[in-house]
């Protein structure tokens, strides 16, 4: 899935004027980018911490907080994105952060 173009669609709140995207080079870049976007979420709830840490279950908790996530990931032979929902993405979270915790 390395450099695979990929859009995360997310809707924050059941509002439906919360909807945005963000858009990547790669899955692996997008997943990274759902951490930011948590780790900005704990920061602007305690300003004051200079360090945290969480977990994968925190990471599912946050993303299943969410009123709608999906992902839209280019497939070069297609020539078309392919959606994936937010099952798929926790999956490839799991896989993407075990991954960086053995190198």
């Amino acid at each position: 899935m390395a450099g695979r173009h990929t859009i995360v669609l997310i809707q924050p709140s059941p509002n439906k004027g919360s909807r945005t995207f963000m858009d990547f080079s790669s899955v692996n870049q997008a997943l990274d980018g759902i951490c930011a976007r948590y780790e900005r979420k704990i920061m602007d709830i305690n300003p004051m911490a200079r360090n945290f840490t969480y977990d994968i279950n925190d990471l599912y908790n946050f993303i299943d907080g969410l009123a709608d996530i999906s992902a839209l990931v280019y497939d070069h032979q297609l020539h078309a994105f392919l959606p994936y929902d937010r099952q798929w993405i926790k999956q490839k979270m799991f896989q993407h952060l075990k991954t960086l915790a053995r190198n």
